[in-house]
C-alpha cells in the first residue's frame, strides 16, 4: 500500500463543486471552505463562478501556504489498468495522470473556458466516448463504458455509484466535467499535490478527489435522494457531520448545499486514517487512475 496511518492535520477545509458545461460562467460551479471547527461558508455567495475564478482562488491558496485539504468533485483521470492504457490504439496514449492531463490541454488549448470540445473532436480520442444516443465511438466499451478500479470496487462494496467517464451522455455524466478539470490540474501541477499521485506534504494545501454522495451518506441521506435544496434540511445534515449549522433560510441551491456539506465531511474524516490507506490502492494505480478519498 501507498499510505498507511494517520496523516497530518489540516486547519482550513474546502470543497468544490465543479462544472464541465459550455460558456464561461456556471451556475453549477460552487465552492465553501471551513476553517477550524467553524460552519462551513460559501466563498463570494451570490457569485456565479468561472473556471478561471476557481483557478485564481486555489493559485492564492497555493501561494498562502494554506493548511488546506481541497476536495474537488470530477475524477482526475481515465479507466488504465483494465486495459494498461487509456486510449488503446491510439500511439499518444499517455503512461500517467500529468501526461494525460498535457495531453488534453495540447489538444484543447484554443477551447475557450477550459472547456475540452477539440479534445474530443480528435480522430483518435473520439473513438473512445459515447458522445450522443447515436455517435458512440468504435472503441467505447459496450454497455457503461470502462471503469476505473476505485469505481468497480465502490460499486462492488456498495459505497457509491458512478458512470464511466468515458460516457459523455445524460444527467449523470461526468466525462466533460472531468476534462475541463483536467486543464485546471494541468495548471494547478507543482503548486498543490494532489493525493495520491503525489505525497501528503507537511505543511500547505493538498487535492483530493471527492463524490459529493459519500458526504450526504454519511449525513443520513438515504441513497437516490442525495440533494439538498432547504437551508433546515441542510443544518440537519450538517449537525450529523458534527458540524455547526449555517442557519441558512429558505431555499438553497443544491450545488452550494453539496460544497458546504461535503467541506463538513471532509473534516469530519481527514484525521482518521482509513481514507489515507485504501487497500487496492497500489503505486501503479496512484499514478495513472487515482483514487477517490473517502472509498475504503
Amino acid at each position: 500500500m501507498r499510505y498507511s496511518g494517520p496523516m497530518r492535520r489540516f486547519t482550513h477545509f474546502a470543497a468544490l463543486d465543479w462544472s464541465g458545461a459550455r460558456g464561461e460562467r456556471q451556475r453549477g460551479i460552487a465552492l465553501a471552505v471551513a476553517s477550524g471547527r467553524a460552519a462551513p461558508a460559501l466563498v463570494r455567495p451570490g457569485h456565479i463562478w468561472s473556471r478561471a475564478d476557481i483557478l485564481g482562488w486555489l493559485e492564492d491558496v497555493a501561494a498562502a501556504g494554506d493548511d488546506m485539504l481541497i476536495g474537488f468533485d470530477f475524477s482526475a483521470a481515465f479507466a488504465f489498468v483494465d486495459r494498461g492504457s487509456y486510449f488503446p490504439e491510439w500511439t499518444e496514449s499517455p503512461e500517467d495522470m500529468p501526461r494525460l492531463w498535457a495531453l488534453v490541454e495540447r489538444l484543447a488549448s484554443t477551447d475557450p473556458h477550459y472547456e475540452a470540445r477539440s479534445f474530443l473532436a480528435h480522430g483518435e480520442a473520439r473513438r473512445h466516448f459515447r458522445h450522443g444516443r447515436g455517435d458512440v465511438g468504435d472503441l467505447f466499451q459496450p454497455g457503461g463504458g470502462r471503469l476505473r478500479i476505485v469505481e468497480q470496487y465502490q460499486r462492488e462494496t456498495r459505497q457509491a455509484a458512478s458512470v464511466s467517464n468515458f460516457n459523455l451522455v445524460g444527467a449523470a455524466q461526468v466525462g466533460k466535467a472531468s476534462l475541463s478539470g483536467m486543464r485546471l490540474l494541468h495548471r494547478l501541477r507543482g503548486r498543490i499535490p494532489l493525493w495520491p499521485l503525489d505525497p501528503v506534504p507537511r505543511t500547505g494545501p493538498l487535492l483530493v478527489e471527492i463524490y459529493t454522495s459519500l458526504a450526504a451518506r454519511a449525513a443520513g441521506l438515504p441513497p437516490g435522494r442525495s440533494k439538498i435544496r432547504d437551508g433546515e434540511a441542510l443544518d440537519a445534515a450538517l449537525v450529523k457531520l458534527d458540524s455547526p449549522p449555517v442557519r441558512a433560510r429558505g431555499p438553497v441551491s443544491d450545488h452550494a448545499a453539496d460544497a458546504l456539506l461535503t467541506t463538513a465531511w471532509l473534516r469530519s474524516i481527514a484525521a482518521d486514517a482509513a481514507p489515507w490507506c485504501p487497500a487496492p490502492l497500489t503505486d501503479r494505480l496512484a499514478q495513472t487512475e487515482g483514487w477517490t478519498f473517502g472509498i475504503v
